[in-house]
C-alpha cells in the first residue's frame, strides 16, 4: 500500500541532500551544516571571549531575581517564564531517543564531544537570543513579535542588501513553518505508551495530544509561558531524579564508563570510526538537543519583560548547559552504566526504556510519563514558533495565525497512526536549514553585539545597568 510518507520520500530525498551536503572525513560522511553549526558556535565563542563561562554566574542572578523593569518595560514574559518556553521546545525526545543513538552510532566518545558542543552552544545562544529581543517589534497591544527573522533583516541592511535579508529572513520562516510539525514527538510518545500500557489507540492519543496543544498555544505566548514554567521544572525533575536513581544503582560502574568516553573521544578505540566518529555524532545530536543556532529559541525568548536584551541573552545561556550538558549527559550515562547500548534491543528510546528497566521494571512507566511531558511540550513550543513565523510572512494576520495553529494540530493528530521516516527527514532538514540565514545574520551583528557586551559590563557596578540596545525593533541605536 502506498502510503503518506512514501508519496514525501522524494521532497524528503532532495532537502536533505541539499541541507546535509557531506564530505568524507575518513569512513565518515560530514554533513557541512554540522560543521557550520559548530564552528559557528566556537567563532562566536573566543569572539566573545568565553562570555559562556563570564557570564555564567550573572546569568543565574538576573534568573532569579530577574532584571530591573519599571513601568514603561516591554514584552510579555518574565526571564524565567522565557527560559523555560524555550527549554520545553529543546528539552524533548531528543534528550531521550538521539542521545543513545549517538553512544551507538559513534561510541561513548561521543557522550565527550556532546557536552563539547553544549559548552560552545552557550554562547551561541547568548547571541541570537539578545539579537532577537533587541530587534523585535511590538504592537499597539503590547503584543511582541520577534526571532530571527527580523535580525537577518536588519543584518542585510547594514550591507546595504535589504532584498536579500527580506529573502533570507522570509526563507528562515519558511523552513521553521516547516520544522513546527512535531509528529515525530507524538508518534514516539505513543510509541512509548503503547509499549508500557499495552493500549492500541493511535488515533485516540493523537487527538488527545493535539486538543490540548490547541487549548494552549491559542491563548499565546503567554498562556503557553504559564504552563511551561510548571511543565518544564516538574519533568525535569521526573526524568532526573530517575535517572540519578539509575546510576547510583550502578556506581560501581562509572570509573570504567568514564575511561570509555575519554578514549572513545580521542580514538583510543578502534570502535564507531574512532575520534571522528565520535566527534561527528556527538555534534550532530548536541545540535538537535540544544537547537543553538537554528534561531528556534530565540523567537520563545524575544517575548521577555526588559530594559536591556543583553539580560536575557545572559538567561539564554543557561539553556543549552541544562539541556545538552545536565539532560543529555544524564541520559548518556544512563545508556553506558546499565550497558543498555550493548544490548539487543532498539536503537533510539527502546534503548533508554531497556536502561530504566534494568533497575526497576516499573521504571517504564516513569519514562512513559517523561517521554509524554517532552512531546507535549515540545509540541507546544513549536507551535508558537511556527505561529510566529506565519506572522512573519502574513503581515501578524490573526486569521492566519488561527488557521495555521488548527491546521498544525489536525496534523498532530495523525502523528501516531502514520509512518514518518521521510517527513521526519524533512523536518530534521528544515531545522537545520534554519541555522543558514541565521548565524550569517549572527555573524554580521556580532561587532556591534560586542560593543553593547562591553558597554553593560562596565555598567554592572550600578544599581541597574544601562539600557544600550533598543526596544521595538532597534529604534536606539548602540553609540559609535
Amino acid at each position: 500500500m502506498f502510503t503518506l510518507d512514501e508519496a514525501f520520500a522524494p521532497v524528503a530525498n532532495a532537502v536533505n541532500s541539499l541541507i546535509f551536503f557531506s564530505v568524507k572525513a575518513g569512513n565518515v560522511e560530514v554533513p557541512l551544516v554540522v560543521l557550520w553549526l559548530g564552528g559557528g558556535s566556537i567563532a562566536i565563542t573566543f569572539l566573545l571571549r568565553f562570555l559562556n563561562l563570564r557570564g555564567f554566574t550573572h546569568a543565574w542572578k538576573i534568573l532569579i531575581k530577574g532584571a530591573p523593569t519599571d513601568h514603561n518595560t516591554k514584552g510579555e514574559i518574565s526571564h524565567f517564564e522565557a527560559l523555560s518556553a524555550a527549554l520545553s521546545g529543546t528539552i524533548g525526545l531528543g534528550n531521550i531517543a538521539s542521545v543513545p543513538i549517538a553512544i551507538a552510532l559513534g561510541g561513548p566518545g561521543a557522550i565527550f564531544w556532546m557536552l563539547v558542543a553544549g559548552f560552545f552552544a552557550m554562547s551561541t545562544k547568548f547571541a541570537e537570543c539578545a539579537l532577537a529581543v533587541k530587534y523585535r517589534k511590538i504592537d499597539g497591544e503590547g503584543r511582541v513579535s520577534g526571532g530571527p527573522m527580523y535580525y537577518i533583516e536588519e543584518a542585510f541592511s547594514r550591507l546595504k542588501l535589504p532584498r536579500a535579508g527580506k529573502l533570507l529572513a522570509a526563507i528562515f520562516a519558511l523552513m521553521a513553518v516547516g520544522a513546527s510539525v512535531s509528529i515525530f514527538q507524538v508518534n514516539q510518545s505513543y510509541a512509548q505508551f503503547e509499549r508500557v500500557t499495552s493500549i492500541e489507540a493511535p488515533l485516540l492519543f493523537g487527538i488527545v495530544m493535539a486538543t490540548l496543544v490547541a487549548v494552549i498555544v491559542l491563548g499565546g505566548i503567554r498562556s503557553i509561558a504559564r504552563v511551561t514554567s510548571r511543565l518544564v521544572p516538574a519533568m525535569c525533575l521526573i526524568y532526573l531524579s530517575a535517572g540519578l536513581v539509575v546510576i547510583t544503582v550502578n556506581a560501581s560502574m562509572i570509573p570504567a564508563v568514564l575511561q570509555q568516553i575519554l578514549e572513545g573521544a580521542f580514538g583510543l578505540d578502534a570502535a564507531a570510526g574512532g575520534a571522528v566518529g565520535a566527534m561527528i555524532n556527538g555534534l550532530k545530536r548536541a545540535t538537535y538537543s540544544s537547537e543553538a543556532g537554528t534561531g528556534s529559541s530565540a523567537i520563545a525568548h524575544s517575548a521577555v519583560r526588559t530594559n536591556n536584551p543583553l539580560t536575557e541573552g545572559y538567561v539564554a545561556l543557561v539553556e543549552p548547559f541544562i539541556d545538552t550538558i545536565v539532560v543529555c549527559l544524564t541520559t548518556g550515562l544512563i545508556i553506558l552504566v546499565t550497558g543498555a547500548w550493548q544490548a539487543d534491543v532498539p536503537m533510539g528510546i527502546g534503548m533508554t526504556s531497556f536502561a530504566f528497566e534494568s533497575v526497576f521494571p516499573w521504571f517504564s512507566y516513569i519514562l512513559c510519563i517523561s517521554v509524554i511531558l517532552f512531546a507535549f511540550s515540545t509540541a507546544v513550543s513549536w507551535a508558537y514558533y511556527g505561529s510566529k513565523a506565519v506572522g512573519y510572512l502574513s503581515g501578524n494576520s490573526p486569521r492566519v495565525d488561527t488557521i495555521y495553529k488548527l491546521a498544525l494540530c489536525a496534523v498532530l493528530s495523525l502523528g501516531a497512526t502514520i509512518e514518518l521516516a521521510h517527513i521526519v527527514d524533512f523536518i530534521d532538514a528544515m531545522l537545520f536549514g534554519m541555522a543558514i540565514p541565521n548565524l550569517l545574520a549572527v555573524f554580521i551583528l556580532l561587532p556591534e553585539l560586542k560593543r553593547d557586551i562591553s558597554q553593560y559590563e562596565r555598567t554592572l557596578g550600578q544599581a541597574e545597568p544601562v539600557s544600550v540596545l533598543g526596544q521595538g525593533g532597534g529604534a536606539d541605536k548602540v553609540p559609535k
